[in-house]
Order: structure tokens, then C-alpha cells, then sequence
């Protein structure tokens, strides 16, 4: 692996949030441990979804919301390759940039942070009106179709700002990603995690995807050894599968994916905002054949009636 030039540095971009450093330094040191010959730098930048911070991600809109910066910087040449939580990165992205690498998938689950009055309590247990915080609008229609009682808030901020509030007793309970807390050592602060039969995850959640220029042969190359093809095979069908249904963080799409041999299952939903209506499916094949199963999987659930639920989603979206 020594026939790329040593002499000039790559430059590894990332958000400058906790969670995205870490995630970064984390293949940072997996590919010095390949390539010790190399000099990998990182380099740093906020995201307009890091500068808004007092706004529902939902109202923002989500194209690029956490990557677009990081994407300008690498179309003129001054990132090699940027980290991104997997869920973050668009299903359409810009011009002569490609997903370089996909690393493999921890926990994807959702989990529930309870404040230290309700630690020993369950969602179901919880007392009537007991208050959850979310931004996310895919969680929030999957608790509410589950969980009519309880009542949901906004909550905004990276992870260690949304646990100081529920610390304060802003919140009964948050919900977060498992992966998350996982990454960051937190892993104690989960108290339950939700079924995939409750709450399906978001499309790429517990992995790392990482973005770089279509026609930059040596990096490609460089990243390859971080791809892990079970999760890029899983990940591939739910970007499909999102890709085609049109949604982002303003749709309450959930997913789930099982590799067993060389058949590939994916489980899909779509909700209405207020978790009333929820149109779920399954479908399977092979493994080769991943991003075909997305988009069958979408086919299917718009005759079933999700493009009817999508759209009155959109006009609400419009309507403000």
C-alpha cells in the first residue's frame, strides 16, 4: 500500500461538534494504522445545522443542512474527504462528489434518556403527559402512533446540550441515537432501547458515511479499507429507498435492514405527522441487487396509499 506519495498531506474534514470529532478521529486513526507513510489532517468548520440551533430541524429544510460547507470546501479543492454521520448525508448528492466509503454500522437503534426521577421506569410506563423530547419528526410520528398519552417537545442542540436540559427537568425523557451515546462513552446514560417494532431508524443511522470527489482516484483508493460491505449493502437499500419516496427530516420515514446470507430484508415505513397513519412494509432479495430493493420497497408503499400521506405531508410543510 506504499505506491501513493507520502509528501502531500490529505485533509480529512468534519463538523466541529463533539460527537463529529470524535467520529472523525476515529477513522483518522484507522487509516493512519493502514497508511503510517501518510499525514492525515483534519480540519474543521460549522454547518448552517450547527449555527441554528433555536429552530426544528423540520422547519430549516434539510438539503445540506449538516453538510453543505464541508461539500464546498471539497468541490474547490480544500478537503480531500469529509466524515459525516451517515443519516446527515443527502440521498442526492452535489456534482462530482460520491460516497467514498461506508464504515460498519453500530447499533442502530433508538434510545430513550430517562431524568433521574423516571430512571426506573419504561415509554410505556411513563404517567399520562409525561413530557419526550425530539427533533426528529420520524420518531416523533412512531412514538405518538405508539404512545398517544405521552406529550412530545422540540428539543434542539448537540447530545451533550439536550442532556443538560433534560438534566434541568426540562424533559421527562429524551430520545437519542444509541450509536451516539455509544461513540461518545455514554453508553451508561442509555436506559431503554426502543424496538424496532416501536420506532424504525433513520436511513443510514449507526454508520459512518464518508463523502469525497468522484474523480479523485487516489483517495478512493485510500478509503477503500474502511468500507465494511455488509453496511454499505444495508445503507445502500435505505438510501434507495428514501431516495425515491423524496423525503428528508421533514418526512417521518423509518427503516430497518437484515442481511441473513446473501438476502437482504428491508423493513419501511412512512407516517403523517400527527402519527395517525402509518403505512408499513417488507421486502427481500439479494444482496447485490440492494439499491433495486429500496426502490421496489418505495413502489409498494406509495400503492398502498404512502404517497397520499407524503404529499399531505408536503402541502402542511408549504402551508407553514
Amino acid at each position: 500500500m506504499s505506491f501513493f506519495s507520502p509528501n502531500r498531506p490529505i485533509r480529512i474534514g468534519s463538523r466541529k461538534s463533539q460527537l463529529a470529532l470524535v467520529q472523525t478521529y476515529w477513522v483518522r486513526k484507522k487509516l493512519q494504522g493502514y497508511y503510517p507513510e501518510r499525514q492525515f489532517d483534519v480540519e474543521t468548520m460549522n454547518t448552517q445545522g450547527d449555527k441554528i440551533i433555536d429552530i426544528p430541524l423540520a422547519k430549516i429544510g434539510d438539503k445540506g443542512l449538516f453538510t453543505k460547507e464541508l461539500e464546498v470546501a471539497m468541490g474547490q479543492n480544500q478537503l480531500d474527504f469529509a466524515v459525516h454521520s451517515l443519516k446527515d448525508l443527502s440521498t442526492n448528492l452535489p456534482d462530482g462528489l460520491v460516497l467514498g466509503s461506508v464504515t460498519e454500522r453500530i447499533d442502530p437503534a433508538d434510545a430513550v434518556v430517562f431524568h433521574k426521577k423516571h430512571q426506573e421506569k419504561q415509554l410505556e410506563s411513563l404517567p399520562e403527559g409525561a413530557i419526550i423530547g425530539t427533533s426528529s419528526l420520524r420518531r416523533l410520528a412512531q412514538l405518538r402512533y405508539h404512545f398517544p398519552k405521552l406529550t412530545f417537545k422540540d428539543v434542539r442542540g448537540n447530545v451533550n446540550t439536550r442532556l443538560r436540559k433534560l438534566d434541568e427537568g426540562q424533559y421527562d425523557a429524551i430520545i437519542l441515537a444509541v450509536a451516539g451515546l455509544q461513540r461518545l462513552d455514554m453508553g451508561e446514560r442509555v436506559h431503554q432501547v426502543i424496538k424496532k417494532e416501536i420506532c424504525l431508524h433513520a436511513v443510514g443511522q449507526g454508520a459512518l458515511g464518508i463523502e469525497c470527489r468522484e474523480k479523485d482516484e487516489e483517495i478512493l483508493e485510500i478509503l477503500k479499507v474502511l468500507e465494511h460491505e455488509p453496511t454499505r449493502d444495508r445503507c445502500y437499500a435505505e438510501r434507495a429507498f428514501l431516495r425515491e419516496l423524496e423525503g428528508g427530516c421533514q418526512v417521518p420515514i423509518g427503516v430497518n435492514t437484515t442481511i441473513d446470507g446473501n438476502t437482504l430484508t428491508l423493513t419501511g415505513m412512512v407516517a403523517s405527522l400527527d402519527g395517525q397513519t402509518m403505512i408499513k412494509d417488507t421486502i427481500s432479495g439479494q444482496r447485490e441487487f440492494a439499491e433495486q430493493i429500496g426502490l421496489e420497497l418505495a413502489k409498494c408503499l406509495r400503492d398502498a396509499g404512502a404517497g397520499q400521506v407524503l404529499a399531505g405531508i408536503f402541502a402542511q410543510i408549504k402551508r407553514g
